[in-house]
C-alpha cells in the first residue's frame, strides 16, 4: 500500500448528468472518493490503481454531448470522512432552510434538512439545488402530491413534504441516488416518501399538482411530453439543471405543450424556472 493518490479535476458542460455517468464509470476503475464542483467532480484513485491509460475506457468521455476536460495530479494518501468533513460546509437558502450532514450543529431554522451524501457527491450546494429550495421556500405545498424527478439525494422531496405536501414520491435513474434518498427520508422522518429507481419510463398513468424535474436541458426536452401528461390541470411545474442562455429553449418547449411560463430565478448562470398552465 503506497501513501498517495491521483487527484483528477473534471470540467464537464453540461454538468448533470454527465457527472453522475462519469462517476458510475470511474467507479468501475477504482476511483474511491468524488467531490462535486460548480464546474464538475474531483475525482480520487489510489497510486497503486493508477495507469496512464486509466481512463482509455471511459466512454463517456467520448460522447460527443458533453465537454469534459480533466487534470490530474499526485497527492498525499489522506483521511477520507476527515476530508468530506472538513470541506462540506451546511447550507442556508434565505435564512429559512439548512441542509447540513449530521455532524453539524443543528441551527435555528424553520426547515433543518440532514443528509449525509454517498461518495462525498450530491450534497445540495450546486446552484440548481439552492435555487429550487427558494422555488419550493416561497410556494404553497399543503396537500399537495408532488413528484421529485432525478430526486438526487432527495433533498427537495424531503423539503416539500417538510412544507406539508402528501403523497410526495422521488424518482432517480441512479442507483446511489436511490439507496441515498431512502437513507435521508428515514433520517428526516419522512418515511412516507415513496422511492423508486427508474426513469420517465415509470410515470405514465399517474398524475401530480407539482412536478420538480432538476436534470438537464435534453432529458427535460426529451421527457417534457411524458411530464405534462403527468400534471393536473391546475398543476405547476418546475424546472432546472440548464443554463441562462437554454431558458429560451425550454420557454418554447413548454408553451408547445400548453404550459405557461410564470418566473424564473438565475444562479452563477444556471435557471430554475417555474411553468403552469
Amino acid at each position: 500500500m503506497t501513501g498517495h493518490y491521483y487527484e483528477y479535476h473534471f470540467t464537464i458542460q453540461p454538468v448533470v448528468p454527465a457527472s453522475e455517468i462519469l462517476i458510475a464509470e470511474l467507479g468501475e476503475l477504482g476511483f474511491e472518493s468524488f467531490v462535486e464542483n460548480e464546474d464538475g467532480i474531483t475525482a480520487y484513485v489510489p497510486e497503486e490503481q493508477f495507469a496512464d491509460d486509466l481512463l482509455d475506457e471511459v466512454q463517456i468521455l467520448k460522447s460527443e454531448e458533453f465537454s469534459i476536460d480533466y487534470t490530474v495530479k499526485k497527492i498525499e494518501r489522506v483521511n477520507w470522512n476527515e476530508e468530506w468533513e472538513k470541506n462540506f460546509t451546511p447550507i442556508l437558502v434565505d435564512h429559512e432552510c439548512s441542509v447540513r450532514a449530521p455532524f453539524h450543529e443543528k441551527p435555528n431554522t424553520r426547515f433543518d434538512i440532514v443528509i449525509e451524501p454517498k461518495m462525498s457527491f450530491g450534497t445540495g450546494h450546486h446552484s440548481t439545488t439552492h435555487m429550487m429550495i427558494q422555488h419550493i421556500l416561497k410556494n404553497d405545498w399543503e396537500g399537495k402530491s408532488v413528484l421529485d424527478m432525478g430526486c438526487g439525494t432527495g433533498v427537495l422531496a424531503i423539503l416539500a413534504r417538510m412544507k406539508d405536501a402528501t403523497p410526495v414520491e422521488a424518482i432517480d435513474i441512479d442507483n446511489w441516488c436511490y439507496l441515498n434518498t431512502l437513507e435521508n427520508i428515514e433520517r428526516n422522518n419522512c418515511e412516507d416518501i415513496k422511492v423508486e429507481e427508474g426513469g420517465a419510463e415509470l410515470l405514465p398513468g399517474r398524475k401530480y399538482d407539482v412536478i420538480l424535474a432538476n436534470i438537464n436541458r435534453n432529458i427535460l426536452l426529451n421527457d417534457m411530453a411524458t411530464y405534462v401528461e403527468c400534471l393536473q390541470e391546475s398543476g405547476s411545474i418546475y424546472f432546472s439543471g440548464f443554463y441562462t442562455e437554454d431558458l429560451p429553449i425550454i420557454k418554447s418547449a413548454c408553451e408547445k405543450h400548453g404550459l405557461k411560463f410564470f418566473e424564473h430565478i438565475e444562479r452563477n448562470n444556471w435557471v430554475a424556472a417555474k411553468f403552469s398552465f
